[in-house]
């Protein structure tokens, strides 16, 4: 469900009246129009979309992560650029109206830990297993 409405009666929507439910920052997003990077990841999707149909599994690779995720691009994989590694995304129906980059965190969180060998002059003294 998103928003009262059912993934079914969403995808049969026309792209306007999808629009209409979304939040302000998306809706903006979309109606200024899309990008040609935007234009080529969506061909591509529906391209994987009736190989998905024919049984085959696509993954497809972007570097866009501004697009907001639409009805139709529910099922498919693809793997989103992070700015170091493609990370695999697979579009569920709760996703939508989210934009890509979401589901690819950019940053690594820290892990604080004990310190290596050569940390600190305090770590000479500590022994080494």
């Amino acid at each position: 469900m998103y928003r009262g409405h059912t993934l079914d009666s969403l995808q049969s929507m026309s792209m306007d009246e999808f629009i209409g439910l979304l939040p302000a920052r998306q809706r903006r997003s979309l109606q200024r129009g899309l990008t040609p990077e935007q234009r080529i990841l969506l061909g591509k999707l529906r391209e994987a979309r009736e190989a998905a149909e024919k049984g085959e599994e696509v993954a497809i690779k972007t570097h866009v992560r501004d697009l907001v995720i639409l009805p139709e691009m529910v099922g498919v994989k693809i793997l989103v650029h992070n700015g170091k590694e493609f990370l695999p995304v697979v579009i569920k129906p709760e996703m939508i109206g989210h934009y890509l980059g979401e589901f690819a965190v950019t940053n690594k969180p820290v892990r604080h830990g004990t310190p290596g060998i050569g940390a600190s002059r305090s770590s000479m003294y500590v022994p080494l297993k």
